[in-house]
């Protein structure tokens, strides 16, 4: 079933499941957390489900707006994976901030994670030409 976009953000619960759904168990950990986490944020994008209106999919950054947007999360639903939803709702964050001069975003090291994010015009940090970038992460 095609999804459709919409900019809110979604109830605890639904939120809840998603991120189970993929795994992100990390975020389900501290659920409170989680609504926080979303309330900060600069954009959120949901993609639900056009038949049953289920949330499948969402994207949400963290930005000034003007320099520097970072893509946060953005993931699909594995019964909804390889339909487009993630393309479109990374596709809609690039459409949303084409003036910002810098988009970052984290992922891990899973097979076809390159090639997608390259297909959206996105380079690894230390494939950058003429000078290759240095990426550095803290996690607690």
């Amino acid at each position: 079933m095609p999804a459709f976009l919409t900019s809110e953000i979604p109830a605890g619960n639904e939120l809840l499941a998603l991120y189970d759904a993929v795994g992100w168990s990390t975020y389900t950990a501290d659920p409170e957390r989680l609504v926080r986490a979303m309330h900060g944020s600069h954009l959120v994008l949901c993609a639900r489900d056009a038949g049953t209106g289920e949330l499948v999919g969402l994207v949400r950054t963290v930005s000034d707006g003007q320099t520097i947007v970072y893509v946060q999360d953005i993931l699909v639903a594995p019964t909804h994976q390889r339909a487009g939803i993630g393309a479109v709702l990374l596709d809609s964050v690039l459409q949303r901030y084409d003036a910002v001069r810098q988009l970052v975003l984290l992922t891990d090291d899973e097979p076809g994670q390159r090639a997608f994010y390259e297909s959206r015009g996105l380079t690894e940090a230390h494939d950058m030409a003429p000078h290759p970038l240095r990426a550095f992460v803290r996690f607690i």
